[in-house]
């Protein structure tokens, strides 16, 4: 039983950080190119993954359930796959639906982050471009919803 719970929700470490993340920008798998600075206003979850990691991809379905439920609330997501392959992860997005955004990290926006050493690890960016927590480790809805939504009444 505890290996099924360790399935479902294993261990993420979440740390409070208050620093503001330098700017960059991505180029979605739709061809679209997004600044952080465009989503100024918006509680921002960046989610750094990759189709190869089992974790990641167990933990899409929940970040597409809360954008699905919080995007109209004020919340965006980035999906910025550490891959070096923008046709794979387009295809990915396209056949699993996911209607959240996704791009890849290149290096530059690695850095704006720290050291990106283990996928996933997510970060939640407040209103005013500040990273306030550090998921290290699988997201799932609730976990979500409790630290976005703070954020959102600030």
């Amino acid at each position: 039983m505890l290996i099924v719970y360790f399935w479902f929700r294993p261990p993420a470490w979440v740390s409070e950080e208050h620093r503001p993340v330098d700017n960059f920008s991505v180029t979605t798998t739709d061809n679209r190119v997004i600044a952080l600075s465009d989503l100024r206003g918006k509680v921002v979850i960046v989610s750094f993954w990759a189709t190869w990691c089992p974790y990641c991809r167990h933990e899409m379905p929940e970040i597409q359930s809360f954008y699905r439920d919080w995007h109209n609330k004020g919340v965006e997501i980035l999906a910025l796959s550490i891959e070096d392959d923008p046709a794979l992860v387009a295809q990915f997005m396209r056949q699993e639906a996911y209607s959240f955004t996704a791009a890849i990290a290149d290096a530059t926006t690695q850095q704006a982050f720290g050291k990106i050493d283990k996928v996933p690890m997510s970060f939640i960016i407040d209103k005013k471009g500040v990273i306030r927590h550090k998921i290290d480790g699988q997201v799932y809805y609730g976990r979500l919803e409790d630290l976005v939504q703070p954020l959102l009444k600030e």
